[in-house]
């Protein structure tokens, strides 16, 4: 798991089923230096699959590759990254 933070939301104008009730999510993962505050800490933003309802500036657990699409076991969905936690607060040494 690895943390991040939501910059953003995406709009679709259509969903499939499969993955219907969860928001789509504009994430840029964190590095040690960005959970510090560096800016140079933050890495390539991706688009992730949401149903706790994180909003942008949240602090996020995510999920990614096989295990997006765990809880959701014995149907799985074809996710690469989910939130999978809102982190309340953070410590970093």
């Amino acid at each position: 798991m690895r943390v991040g933070e939501v910059i953003g939301k995406v709009t679709l104008a259509k969903c499939h089923p499969m993955i219907s009730g969860g928001t789509w999510l504009v994430v840029t993962p964190l590095t040690h230096a960005g959970l510090k505050g560096d800016a140079t800490g933050r890495e390539e933003p991706i688009v992730m699959y949401d149903e706790m309802g994180a909003s942008p500036g949240a602090l996020i657990g995510m999920s990614e590759g096989a295990e997006a699409g765990s809880p959701f076991h014995p149907d799985p969905k074809p996710l690469d990254a989910y939130c999978a936690c809102i982190l309340d607060t953070l410590e970093v040494d």
